[in-house]
């Protein structure tokens, strides 16, 4: 049986069985967690050395209805095991049910991988560790620390719940079709933060970091005040300087100074 790529969906079936291999081996079952959802398996290239493992508990989230058909025909899943749902729309109790922990791994979806980051952060009490594929430059910009162009939003946000490493580059025939991008893989691992400090919550803070790099250019003091903060607040140290010169902590310090 043959599964056609849909460019629609962002698909690109990996092909190269060591790349798959070493995504599969980079899951540590942080925090002793042995269930994992797979995002986007296509025809199931990372789903066999997941299961090979032999000591992971692997369901899967696919939308493409010929990749779910491939999967359950060909044996590589059960049915029961296979949701061929809208990620972004889905509830993952009905894989994982009453709270429980999964890991987060897959060749992701380049259309929408950012999206499934933000799934991830949303998931944070329950996603102890992820492990995927993105667009080289989403990887870079992930794992990115201050001082550098790539780091942006995603990196803030996710750096605060998440250690964050970069592991290896893909190239683009490793992929059929293959993209125009190179790849990457990156491995999140979650640390021991439950609430972000000084009594800040997370819709404040992302608020506060979206607006700081929205006009990345600027300064603080003109980015913020953009956002509809009173840039007064402003701890004077950090006015003069721009988003991607602050530090994890940093932002923190900044969202606490603009509480209401």
């Amino acid at each position: 049986m043959h599964v056609r790529a849909k460019k629609h969906l962002g698909q690109h079936f990996l092909r190269d069985l060591d790349a798959a291999r070493r995504i599969a081996e980079g899951i540590t079952k942080h925090r002793g967690c042995c269930d994992v959802l797979e995002v986007g398996p296509g025809t199931g290239a990372l789903t066999r050395p997941l299961l090979n493992r032999g000591d992971l508990d692997v369901r899967a989230v696919e939308l493409d209805n010929e990749s779910v058909a491939y999967l359950t025909s060909q044996g590589v899943l059960a049915e029961e095991n296979v949701f061929g749902v809208d990620l972004l729309k889905w509830d993952p109790d009905e894989a994982f049910p009453e709270g429980a922990p999964f890991i987060v791994a897959g060749n992701f979806p380049y259309n929408i991988s950012s999206q499934i980051l933000f799934r991830v952060l949303d998931w944070r009490d329950r996603v102890p560790e992820c492990v995927g594929m993105f667009q080289k430059e989403v990887a870079e910009r992930v794992a990115e620390g201050p001082g550098s162009k790539t780091y942006g939003i995603l990196s803030v946000l996710l750096q605060s719940y998440y250690d964050i490493e970069y592991l290896f580059t893909v190239h683009e025939q490793a992929f059929d079709p293959p993209p125009k991008v190179k790849s990457g893989v990156i491995h999140l691992v979650r640390n021991d933060i439950t609430e972000l400090p000084h009594g800040i919550t997370f819709a404040h803070f992302r608020r506060v970091v979206k607006a700081a790099f929205g006009q990345r250019r600027k300064t603080l003091r003109n980015s913020i005040k953009s956002g509809g903060f009173d840039a007064t607040r402003i701890p004077e140290r950090f006015q003069a300087q721009r988003a991607e010169q602050l530090s994890v902590a940093e932002f923190h310090e900044l969202a606490a100074a603009l509480l209401d």
